[in-house]
Formats: C-alpha cells, structure tokens, sequence
C-alpha cells in the first residue's frame, strides 16, 4: 500500500550534478568491470545504493568541525572531544578511535579468537566473518527462524534464537570466544534487535563467562526501532535506550560510516577497564592504525565523527530515515515485488529469490538482479547471498546463504522521493521481463577472502 513520504527534516545546501548513461553504455560499463558492481566507476552510477557505509551527506556542523581539526599527533582537542562524547553516549571506560569498522575487528578479535574458536552471532556480516576466519576461528550464526522467512511480517527479526544459542553453549562453551550482537542485523536484512533479546543473551553470556561484542554500526537505527516497537520504550528517549543497549554488551565495534554519518571513522569499545586488554588493543591499534589517541583518523575526522554521534540519534532524522524505508517497501508492495520485510533501517533487501525463483544459488541470483537494475536504470546495488558468503573455509565448497537478496542501501540524506520512485519503476521493470532472464553468472577469478570485492563473473549462456 501507498505510505505517505515524510519530508526530510533539513535543507539542501550543496548539490552533486548526477549524470545518466545510456543502455549500450551501461552495458560496456558492465562488461569493462567484469560484471563485479564494486568495479564500476561512482560517476557511471546515476544513483548508488552499493552502500551506506561513508556515502551520507555530511551536515553544516560536521563541516564546521572539520575547521576546527586539531591535528596533532598526540593527544590533540579533538581526540579528547570524540572521547568524551562516546563515553557520554555509550558508557564505557575505553573509546578507541580506528579508521573504520573492519579496522577495530582487526585489532580485537585476534585478542579473542584463535584457530579451534567459535564465534557465534545473530548473524555476522562478510567482514566480520572475515575476520573471525582470519583470527583463525569458525562463525557460526544463530538468527531467528522469522528472518528466514523474508515474506512474514514481524517484529525484530533481526534477534538472536535464544534456545539455539543456549545449546550450541552447552555443545562448545568452552571453544566460544566471543558472541558478537549485528545491530541491526544487516546479513538478515537490516533487521532490528529488541532490548529484550539483548537482556537474554547478555545473561547468558554471563553464565558461561564469555564476552559480548556488539557490532554497532547502525546503533540509533536499532535504537528508533525499540522505541517505536517494543512497547516499555515508547517514552524512552533515544539516548537512554542506547545506553541501555550498549550496557548489555562488554565490548563494541562500530563502522562509524553508517549511523554517525561520517565518510570516515570507527569506533572500538571496552565496557569496563580490563587493563591486558586495553594494552593490547592500544599496541595493536598503533601497529595497523596509527598512534592510539588518532587511530587512523585526522583531527578534523574526529571532529565531525563527535558531531554525527549526536546527529544520527536526533528522533526527527531518524524518523525520516526509517520513513525513506517505508515509503520504498510501499511501493514495492505496490508492484508485488518482495522483500525481506518489514522494512530495516538502512536499505530494502528485495528477494532475488522470488523474483527470480528459476536461477540456482549456484548462479547467484542478488547479484544477477543487481546486474539488471545497473543495465535498466543505472542504479548499483549489490548482492547479500550466497555470492558474498562465498566458500566454506575449510572445505572450498560454495556455501548457500540463507538469504539471496540485492540490497537497496540507502546514503543518509542524499537522496529525495523522486529517487526512490525511479528505483521502484526500474524493479517493475525487470520484474515484468523476469521471466526472459534464464542464465545467472559464473566466477571465472576469485581471490581467497572476500571476493565479492574482486572477482571476476562472465554470464553463463542460456
């Protein structure tokens, strides 16, 4: 059904002039990147939904602060302005700042995680999956049964299967080295997670004496999602409920790419100060990133990462940017096309599966759909299926995900209504010549580790 579109709750100030190719040049465009959208040039995309993560628009007091940039080595104002102001919203003892998300699981999980480990999760996604696999241990995901059912309308989908959790403990609770919490749980479609499944795998965790890693990316969406859904937090503001998220996790990591609406930045946590860990996290750190109190970033990163923290939990914005959601699945409910639903926070995961129920995981139907919403409409988008989950690890076989979406992530204040309504217009338009595409694609080059920023595909003839 038709959703109203809530008007975005800011003026426009800047402009990017956007430019539209023509079918045949789409089509070069595809062959010249070997079917791999990551290989496709930014200024070829007439609109780029590959991802959220660093493609939001900044604000006048993110810009601001980059002014201010304090950019000394050590110690600078602008490291102690991001310290004070995370510590402030999350509650923990110890903020690190890296340069993104994958940076601080770089640093932490091989703190955590040997070769013989488990981790388990609601559900990882592909780089933290890569870096547990690089500590040397195994992911195991452990999401509810609903997220696997894209169709069914329910709530927080996104949570942990308690039960399961609690027996693959009794099974392994002594090779478990960490539990990580996906909020939202992208993998499952940017699914959110309640308060209530935090609460029951944070005393869990407690039980068997393992820690807790929040994967922190899209916070304040999960947040706005509690409090719009989970009935004792409808008069809870925002930043209660995430210090109450946050309290029921020992560690975090976050890409500060998404939900603090930085183009660069990251995050890694410690809830209380554990003094070995923190020395090997600040060694660490300052091995890959940087000298501890910069972690990769600049002075004037930092400055406008504080400044996004406090933006990206302001109720107007986010009600807007869960709205941006819910004014696209309306659409695509209008035209019959599914998707995991309901909406998640930061994009429409459409079901490649469905609407293209002839081609094998084998074939990698997201990616297939992706490739022709590029060659309809010159829109990006990428696969979350079995494409991107790869090889098992041990035994080089293809793995079939649980899902085959092509997600529709959506930049943070970019892109207005009339984008969203091309986007709709070109699903239909490949869903009505649906039936005309036979053939998926096959990987000719792949590198060992998350390919599907790399490899190579060729169509597999009809």
């Amino acid at each position: 059904m038709a959703i109203k579109y809530i008007p975005e709750p800011f003026r426009i100030k800047s402009v990017e002039p956007l430019r539209m190719l023509t079918r045949e040049e789409r089509e070069s465009r595809l062959i010249e990147a070997k079917y791999n959208l990551f290989g496709l040039k930014g200024e070829d995309c007439a609109i780029d939904l590959l991802t959220d993560s660093g493609t939001g628009a900044m604000s006048t007091g993110q810009w601001a602060g980059i002014m201010r940039g304090d950019e000394a080595y050590a110690g600078a104002a602008s490291y102690e302005k991001l310290i004070d102001t995370a510590r402030d919203l999350f509650g923990y003892d110890y903020i690190q700042p890296v340069h993104q998300g994958r940076a601080a699981e770089k640093v932490l999980f091989p703190l955590l995680l040997s070769a013989g480990k488990l981790a388990l999760s609601n559900m990882f996604f592909d780089t933290t999956r890569a870096h547990v696999e690089l500590a040397g241990a195994r992911c195991i995901d452990c999401v509810v049964e609903a997220a696997r059912h894209p169709a069914e309308r329910a709530r927080f989908k996104g949570n942990m299967d308690v039960p399961r959790l609690e027996q693959l403990l009794r099974e392994h609770g002594g090779r478990v080295g960490l539990i990580v919490m996906t909020i939202t749980n992208n993998s499952a479609g940017g699914q959110p997670v309640s308060m209530q499944n935090l609460r029951e795998v944070a005393a869990l965790a407690r039980q068997y004496g393992i820690p807790v890693c929040i994967d922190a990316a899209r916070y304040a969406e999960n947040a706005y999602f509690i409090q719009r859904d989970e009935a004792e937090y409808k008069d809870v503001p925002i930043p209660r409920i995430v210090r109450e998220m946050f309290s029921h996790a020992d560690l975090f990591t976050m890409s500060a790419k998404k939900d603090a609406i930085v183009n660069m930045g990251g995050l890694l946590g410690v809830r209380d100060g554990a003094s070995d860990l923190i020395q090997g996290i600040r060694t660490a750190c300052i091995s890959y990133e940087g000298f501890y109190t910069y972690g990769g970033l600049s002075g004037r990163d930092m400055e406008a990462l504080a400044v996004g923290l406090r933006e990206g939990i302001d109720e107007s914005y986010l009600r807007y940017r869960i709205g941006q959601m819910e004014y696209l699945g309306g659409l695509l409910d209008d035209a019959g096309i599914a998707y995991q639903s309901p909406v998640g926070g930061h994009g429409i995961f459409v079901d490649a599966a469905a609407l293209l129920p002839h081609i094998p995981y084998t074939e990698y139907p997201g990616q297939v759909l992706a490739i022709e919403l590029y060659r309809e409409a010159g829109i990006r988008s990428c696969d979350i299926g079995s494409y991107m989950l790869g090889n098992d690890p041990d035994t080089g076989k293809q793995l079939q995900a649980s899902f085959e979406f092509t997600r529709l992530a959506i930049p943070r204040r970019v892109y207005t209504q009339a984008h969203l309504d091309v986007v709709a217009e070109a699903l239909s338009e490949i869903k009505q010549r649906a039936h005309r595409i036979t053939r998926g694609y096959r990987i000719t080059w792949e590198p060992p580790i998350l390919r599907h920023f790399q490899s190579s595909l060729e169509p597999i003839a009809a």
